[in-house]
This record gives structure tokens, C-alpha cells and sequence, in this order.
């Protein structure tokens, strides 16, 4: 997540003052007829067999590749039934939220309703598509907490600033994605190229969680809840476009094309949901889709604290770290710690608790001002006893996560940035989801997370861990050395003008 006070400041005026994105991309030649699946298949189906463990357990599958990510994501829209309930931070009109799009229409085509809840400060898309996308009759989307972007110019945008900054700067954070109440995926990653391996410049190591069964209710009430909050304003109740013809028939051909394009939506994918069912069958079989008693999904509510201290989520992962006994093992890509935070670690570690972290390095890092907070307390961090790595930004992981197509189509490889907001306690515990190690996520945005009370989850996720632990992956930071200085000087520049923002804000 781009966090940051600057960032939002400095996109509320990108946004006015750049051109916004008007019309669906252009067919640019014959692209490939149906590319979607034209069986009978469906979710009940595929789920038949399950029937008498999705009443008492939850299915538990950890999603790391981003190649894996949305295919999942896509063969759930395809399989939907019913309805599609979505909720994100970030839901961009990139290569990725075009497929997406193409996709969901195409549920809503065959009568899924389709609910897209999306934060406001983020929204990056033009008037016209967004308004196109909702006038599906079987479409519906919300902007959640609006006044800071959505159908404001820079004058209003910047008295928002001024006079409601505390209304500003809390945001939802949460992402879910749910099909047809059975099936949810929570966890780091946005909608955009960067989440799921497509950018051919910088991408995120992410981590998703798939969840099938019991605690999906859980997360379809925290969906009802937002989606019914009065902080969720539908979006024609924002924006209008007077003289559009939103009832044209062909209002979404090109979308299907720009999907059905090779280049943009690559046919070693589209293979790959087409293998989906087999590829169901055989995580099942393999052991790798876990089926267990003890998940819990916890979720900050609307309007988190008004008076911008703790949450549902601070609380939750706070008993889990005083309770840890050996060991605990963090992937957080924004770590600002508070003295509280710091009294926590410190606590854990006179115990005995080996704690570990790997956050971003300058190198590697998205969010410049987050890293300038990190930069100021951490010598006091590790003062508390805790080792800090900090991930690579040519981190040979990244060869392992990268989706194939994207190993296949470039000679090179991207960047990669830390984004998986993740922990292990002592080899028995994960959580997976959207907190950050920073005051933002404590104290302002709404999060959710995963709790998966499970000793084989964990074990996969921490030999994931592990890897990104060696020096190959992370540099080990320490009080007498750390690694800012293999960044660019303008990039340290940068970072070291941004302490005149206030920590608890960034």
C-alpha cells in the first residue's frame, strides 16, 4: 500500500491536474475470438464434493505467486453463480483491472451481481469508465469515504486537506473478494499490474490467502457492514456525465477485446485458468488446500476510531504478540514503530522470543516517505532485541514468484518490492492480510486480517520466510551497518527531506 501523508497530498493534485483516462483502449487487430469457458461448469459444482466440510471448516490455501493470485481470482469470476462482493484499496485501470473488468462484466453478463467497493483517495480511473462499468444492470459500485478525489477539482481537494484533515486521512484498507459467499481471498495485494507480476518494471512480493467455507460468512458480514456504512456513497450519487448513452449495447465491446488481446492478456495465463479445475483437484489431493477448525478473520468497521487510536486489528495482532512464547517471524513493507510497538518487542524478547522482521530497504522500497519514518526509530527497534532484514531489490526470490509468462515475455527481470504483510508465531500461528507495522494501520486506515491456527500453514509460509532471510534475498541490517547506501543519491535525498513529516501521520 502507498501510504503516506505526501503521497496523498501530491496525488490530489496529479490526479486534477493530469489527463483522466476517458475510453476503453482501442481494438488495435484481430484479436482471439471466445476466451472464456463455455461449459456448464460452475462453483456449486466444483464445490459438490466438499459439501460436508465447508459447513464445519474453512479450506485454507496460501496464494504467493502472483501468476497463482489472479488466476484464481479469474476462474472464480467465470465460476460465479450468484454473486461477486469485492473490496479494495486500490482497483486501477491497468492491464490487470481491465482483465478484471472484463471479467466481472461477463459475470454480471449471466446474471452474478457484482458489488465493487473501492477507498476514494486511490480512484484513478476517468468518470466515463466508471460510470460505464456501474450502468450494468447487474453492477453496483461505491466509493468509500469520498470528498478527497472522486468528482472534486483542486480547489476542493485542497480545502479538504485544510478543513477535515482527520476525515482525509482515514481510509479502508481492507481487500476481500468473494464468490458467491463460499469462496473469499484476503491478504496484500491490490487490482494493478504490480500485485500480480504483470509490470515489466517494478513488482511486489505479495501473499494472498484463499478461503473456502466457514469463515466466509465472517467476511461477508464485514463486506455488508462497509458496503451498507453511510461512508459508502454510491457512485452516481459523485459523479454524472450528462448526454451519455450508458444504454449502447456495444458499450463494453472493446473492453472484451482489449482481454481477448494476446499482449495484454497472455495466452500461458489463460491456459492456466483453463487448468484450473484439474489444478483444484490436485491442491486438494496434494494436501496443500488445509482444512481446519481454528481461522478467524478479523476486521477493523467503518470509521475506525474516530479518535485515531487502536482498532479490532491492533488489538487482535498486539494479544498475539504478548502471548508468543519462542518465536516470531514478520513481513510487514512499511515498519514505523511507535514506543508502544517498540514495548511490546522489547517485552517479547526478555522472554525469550526470537523476532525477526523483514520490511523494505531503501533500495527496494515504493513509499519513500513510510521508509524516512522507518529510518528515524530504528536503531531504537533493534535496541529492543529484534533483527531486522531488509528485502533486496534484486532479490533472487523474486525468480521463484514471478509468474512464468512474465519470465517467458522479458529478458530481464523487474524489481521487486516487499508488499506481503504477514507473520508466523512460534511455528503455529499465521496471519495474513493487510495491516502494516505502522501507525497508519494501527490507529487510521480500516484493515482485515486472517488468523490461521495451523502448524502446516505456518510451515509453508515460514519456509518462504526463510528463504527470504538469506543474504541472497535481504540484507541483514544491524546497529553498526545498514544498506541505504546502495540506493541512488537522489533517492536518499529524497527520503531525508521527507522527516519533516510527522511519523504518526505517514
Amino acid at each position: 500500500m502507498k501510504t503516506g501523508l505526501l503521497s496523498s497530498i501530491l496525488l490530489l493534485f496529479l490526479i486534477s491536474c493530469s489527463s483522466p483516462h476517458t475510453e476503453i483502449p482501442e481494438q488495435v487487430k484481430d484479436f482471439c475470438a471466445a476466451i472464456h469457458k463455455t461449459d456448464s461448469s460452475s462453483l456449486s459444482k466444483e464445490l459438490q464434493p466438499l459439501d460436508s466440510l465447508v459447513q464445519t471448516k474453512t479450506g485454507v490455501c496460501v496464494l504467493e505467486d502472483g501468476g497463482g493470485a489472479v488466476v484464481a481470482r479469474a476462474w472464480l469470476s467465470e465460476h460465479a453463480e450468484k454473486t461477486i462482493d469485492i473490496q479494495y484499496f486500490i482497483f486501477s485501470t491497468d492491464n490487470v483491472g481491465l482483465i478484471a473488468c472484463d471479467y466481472l462484466v461477463r459475470a454480471a453478463d449471466r446474471g452474478v451481481k457484482v458489488r465493487i467497493l473501492v477507498d476514494d483517495i486511490m480512484v484513478e480511473a476517468g468518470t466515463h469508465e466508471i460510470l460505464t462499468l456501474d450502468s450494468h444492470e447487474n453492477i453496483d459500485i461505491r466509493i468509500y469515504n469520498p470528498g478527497s478525489n472522486v468528482g472534486k477539482n483542486i480547489f476542493n481537494k485542497i480545502k479538504k486537506v485544510y478543513t477535515d484533515f482527520q476525515s482525509l486521512n482515514q481510509r479502508m484498507h481492507n481487500k476481500t473478494f468473494t464468490v458467491d459467499g463460499k469462496v473469499a481471498i484476503t491478504g496484500g495485494r491490490n487490482i494493478a499490474d504490480e500485485y500480480f507480476d504483470y509490470d515489466h518494471e517494478y513488482n511486489f512480493r505479495d501473499r494472498d490467502v484463499l478461503l473456502i467455507g466457514k469463515i466466509t460468512a465472517a467476511i461477508n458480514n464485514s463486506f455488508e457492514q462497509f458496503w451498507k456504512s453511510p461512508l459508502s456513497v454510491p457512485i452516481t450519487e459523485l459523479v454524472e456525465e450528462p448526454g451519455t448513452n450508458f444504454n449502447d449495447s456495444t458499450k463494453f465491446e472493446r473492453l472484451h477485446q482489449y482481454a481477448c488481446n494476446p499482449d495484454n492478456f497472455w495466452p500461458q495465463v489463460r491456459e492456466r485458468i483453463s487448468r484450473l479445475p484439474e489444478a483444484f483437484h490436485n491442491i486438494q489431493n496434494s494436501g496443500e488446500l488445509v482444512w481446519l477448525d481454528s481461522v478467524f478473520f478479523v476486521s477493523d468497521t467503518p470509521g475506525k476510531n474516530e479518535k485515531g487510536f487502536g482498532g479490532v486489528c491492533t488489538s487482535a495482532l498486539m494479544k498475539l504478540i504478548q502471548e508468543a512464547k519462542s518465536s516470531i517471524d514478520i513481513q510487514s513493507p512499511y515498519l514505523i514503530t511507535t514506543e508502544v510497538g517498540r514495548k511490546l518487542f522489547r517485552e517479547a524478547t526478555k522472554r525469550g522470543v526470537k523476532i525477526r522482521i523483514l520490511t523494505n530497504s531503501l533500495a527496494s522500497t515504493d513509499n519513500l516517505e513510510a521508509f524516512s519514518g522507518y529510518q528515524r526509530d530504528r536503531e531504537e527497534l533493534l535496541e529492543t532485541g529484534v533483527k531486522i532484514y531488509e528485502f533486496r531489490p534484486d532479490a533472487a526470490e523474486r525468480y521463484k514468484v514471478m509468474t512464468g509468462a512474465l519470465q517467458e515475455k522479458l529478458n530481464y527481470a523487474p524489481i521487486f518490492g516487499l508488499h506481503a504483510k504477514s507473520m508466523v508465531i512460534d511455528g503455529k500461528t499465521t496471519v495474513i492480510g493487510t495491516f502494516n507495522l505502522d501507525p497508519r494501520s494501527a490507529n487510521y486506515n480500516t484493515e482485515c486480517v486472517a488468523i490461521i491456527h495451523s502448524e502446516k500453514i505456518a510451515s509453508g509460509v515460514s519456509k518462504g520466510m526463510e528463504e527470504e532471510f538469506k543474504p541472497e534475498n535481504a540484507w541483514e541490517t544491524t546497529l553498526q551497518s545498514n544498506p541505504d547506501h546502495i540506493a541512488g543519491t537522489k533517492k536518499r535525498m529524497n527520503t531525508w527531506a521527507k522527516k519533516l513529516i510527522p511519523k504518526q501521520i505517514l
